[in-house]
């Protein structure tokens, strides 16, 4: 049976160019993993701060390693789009900022992001993702872009806000986090916001 309408992207609407690297324009750079970050990613894991917000630990620099390389293969499968937020004059890892769950015929993506522990309150996360979104949006075409947090998750519902994603709602006991089920905020930038 035909679809009555046509898909948002087609597949090959990322992988048949290499994934690219985003200045935000403002000192930091999205740019596509590589297997040297590994030990930067084990570090990042070792804070509390971002473990008590996220459902998965990394317990060495091989299994960071793993990670990446499946991040890396993301972008070829169309399935996901992670990349490393760095310091665009040193080079330092300072975040990472994501398009997961991507569904391409129905133009959706889930945005993620973390920040390290140094980096925070520096705007990192928020000027990741808005140059993300942009480049999401505006370029690639995806029609909506969404994102969920823990409600008790106050700084990454700021993140949100800023970057210009609009609140949607509250999913009750939605995502089991290791201290028990938590309610998220569910929020969505659409193509023109």
């Amino acid at each position: 049976m035909p679809f009555l309408i046509s898909p948002v992207l087609t597949p090959g609407a990322l992988a048949r160019t290499p994934q690219p690297v985003l200045p935000t324009g403002d000192g930091l750079l999205l740019r596509p993993w590589r297997a040297e970050d590994a030990s930067a990613v084990h570090a990042a894991f070792q804070d509390p701060a971002l473990n008590q917000w996220h459902l998965r630990t990394c317990d060495s620099e091989e299994e960071a390693a793993g990670w990446i390389a499946r991040w890396q293969t993301g972008w070829e499968g169309e399935r996901e789009a992670q990349w490393a937020v760095a310091d665009e004059a040193g080079g330092e890892l300072v975040g990472r900022v994501a398009l997961r769950q991507m569904l391409l015929g129905d133009g959706v993506a889930e945005v993620a992001y973390w920040t390290v522990a140094r980096a925070r309150g520096r705007g990192v996360a928020v000027r990741a993702t808005i140059t993300l979104s942009r480049w999401a949006l505006e370029e690639i075409g995806f029609h909506r872009l969404e994102l969920f947090h823990a409600t008790a998750n106050e700084a990454s519902c700021r993140v949100a806000v800023k970057a210009g994603f609009a609140t949607e709602g509250t999913k009750r006991s939605a995502l089991l986090h290791p201290d028990g089920w938590h309610d998220m905020h569910f929020h969505a930038r659409v193509n023109g916001d």
